[in-house]
């Protein structure tokens, strides 16, 4: 195992420890909130490094730039260098799009294990099932093949297992059930699945394994991720933005920033009746040790 996962399985360990009850802790110096999934290359180019730099000047720790493809994954892995420390680039390829051809996939796993092998910090995503698109193609009667997809997506999962990496996950209702059934097969114990939805039962096995799920801003207005924030653990959880994706409710109208998790983290600390500054200190902590990210200011 490469230093780099004994720190993060270290960090992970630290923050498994039982808690005392709600502690509140200072500001980290580095910023008190972490946007856990951000397609920050689906931003038109000139806003891209503005975006960043006022996210951490404003008090965001950092973002996971998830990929939807290899050029997607290449302009994420050099915003990272422009952003040490502070972007993690994750790599793969989005499910909700038409499948590429097996010589690009076969380039694209080779390119991770390159990054990989070269000693670079990364994740596996954003990877999963196309449920939306599935969906849409079953409620206009037109076929869908879905085992190609299950197909890509064990060979991520496979990836993931084999380099020990975090994996983001696009898996959703009765799609997770089925990611779960291969996160299992391959061990894999570091998985994130962003904007989750389900059912109790997928909530409640996901609970069991360890795995974690992030929180968008849509949880100041739609039910179904309150009552699932209030299910799910506090310490298997996170924050994010999703964006450029936008928002209903009060951010009507806005453009997507990584600041809007403190909304979030604020929302959070509501619905599990606990201050807001141990909300934000304990989802802090959450991405740091899942993600590797420093917590020294």
């Amino acid at each position: 195992m490469s230093s780099r996962n004994r720190n993060m399985d270290d960090a992970d360990r630290r923050d498994r420890t039982p808690e005392r009850g709600p502690v509140t802790n200072p500001q980290p110096a580095a910023g008190r909130w972490f946007d856990a999934h951000l397609h920050v290359d689906l931003y038109p180019e000139q806003e891209r490094e503005p975006l960043l730099s006022e996210a951490f000047s404003g008090g965001t720790a950092g973002v996971v730039a998830v990929s939807m493809h290899l050029e997607s994954s290449r302009l994420n892995q050099t915003l990272a260098g422009r952003f040490p420390g502070r972007v993690l680039p994750a790599y793969g390829f989005h499910p909700e799009q038409p499948l590429p051809d097996d010589a690009s996939i076969q380039e694209l796993l080779r390119w991770i294990r390159v990054r990989f092998a070269s000693g670079e910090r990364l994740a596996i995503g954003e990877v999963g099932l196309p449920y939306y698109t599935r969906t849409e193609a079953e409620a206009a009667g037109k076929p869908f093949a879905q085992e190609p997809y299950i197909a890509l997506l064990e060979k991520f999962v496979r990836l993931a297992s084999d380099m020990q990496l975090p994996i983001v996950l696009h898996a959703v209702y009765e799609d997770a059930d089925t990611t779960l059934d291969l996160l299992e097969r391959h061990h894999v114990r570091k998985a994130h699945f962003h904007w989750f939805k389900g059912s109790p039962d997928t909530i409640e096995r996901m609970i069991a394994a360890g795995y974690y799920i992030s929180i968008t801003p849509d949880v100041l207005y739609e039910e179904e991720i309150q009552q699932l924030v209030k299910q799910y653990p506090l310490e298997l959880m996170m924050t994010e933005t999703d964006g450029p994706w936008p928002f209903e409710g009060p951010f009507a109208g806005e453009r997507t920033e990584p600041l809007m998790v403190r909304h979030v983290a604020g929302k959070i600390a509501e619905l599990k009746g606990i201050p807001e500054d141990a909300a934000e200190w304990r989802l802090y902590r959450n991405a740091a040790s899942f993600y590797g990210f420093s917590t020294e200011g």
